[in-house]
């Protein structure tokens, strides 16, 4: 089974790095897009507990969520392909367990998901912030559990479509809500009690909180704060019930039509 897994993730990874369009554009969109906020904004900035931070540094963290999030998500797209070209069948068909299927696509999802941000990340002593290594050990944490949930949410919803253009559409209207409401462009702090309520129920806001908490405490403080705990508890339960729930889809055999 062991063997099964590794063998999908590595086919993923491999794939994806074959593809030097497909890296070039995942990697430089969140890129683009935060050089360009960041400077944008830098200087009508005030974030609350942040004053004296650039909007290039308050957005950092959440460019590094929208490289793991989308990463994740649309890497599941290759089950789509892989269906149509015949493959997904052929490994249906082998006498492998399902369940290693489900772990060996969002290992390959996640391992993409994760190279490209860990990339990223070696942009931080520029913008003045330091890591040590439990604080680095923490981040690569929430990076792992983020990066599990959502693929495994992104496995989820392809197993059941027929086209990548719906699959893209879909994700888009579902995702860049979630990444905005997050706390990536503007601090939850002051936001309309309308906007509040969603913004907390958002699992998306507290991946943000496990992403942006290493830069600013070390272990020994962030174990002992109520926020960090909560956003932890939050972001485990969602990979594990987004874990479980794609390995329920893809063990529900399905139907052929009935013939007339």
């Amino acid at each position: 089974m062991i063997r099964v897994i590794l063998s999908l993730a590595q086919r993923e990874f491999v794939r994806f790095i074959r593809q030097p369009q497909r890296v070039a554009g995942t990697v430089a969109q969140p890129v683009l897009f935060w050089i360009f906020l960041g400077a944008g904004f830098t200087g009508s900035f005030r974030a609350p507990g942040m004053e004296e931070a650039s909007y290039l540094e308050y957005f950092y963290p959440g460019v590094m969520l929208m490289m793991v999030l989308f990463a994740s998500i649309f890497s599941s797209i290759t089950i789509i392909e892989d269906r149509d070209q015949g493959f997904l069948q052929s490994v249906l068909v082998a006498p492998v367990s399902r369940l290693a299927i489900v772990l060996g696509k969002v290992l390959g999802g996640s391992s993409i998901a994760l190279a490209q941000v860990l990339l990223f990340t070696l942009a931080a002593p520029f913008l003045g912030l330091g890591l040590g290594m439990g604080s680095f050990l923490l981040l690569l944490m929430a990076f792992v559990v983020t990066s599990v949930g959502f693929t495994a949410l992104g496995f989820l919803l392809a197993w059941g479509m027929r086209s990548t253009s719906g699959f893209h559409a879909v994700m888009m209207v579902f995702l860049m809500p979630l990444w905005m409401l997050s706390g990536a462009l503007f601090p939850i702090q002051n936001v309309p009690t309308w906007l509040y309520v969603p913004m907390q129920a958002n699992p998306v806001t507290h991946a943000l909180t496990l992403i942006r908490a290493p830069f600013y405490a070390g272990p020994a403080e962030l174990f002992t704060r109520s926020d960090y705990l909560i956003a932890l508890s939050v972001a485990l339960l969602w990979a594990a019930a987004c874990l479980f729930l794609s390995m329920l889809r893809v063990e529900k055999r399905e139907r052929g039509v009935a013939p007339a």
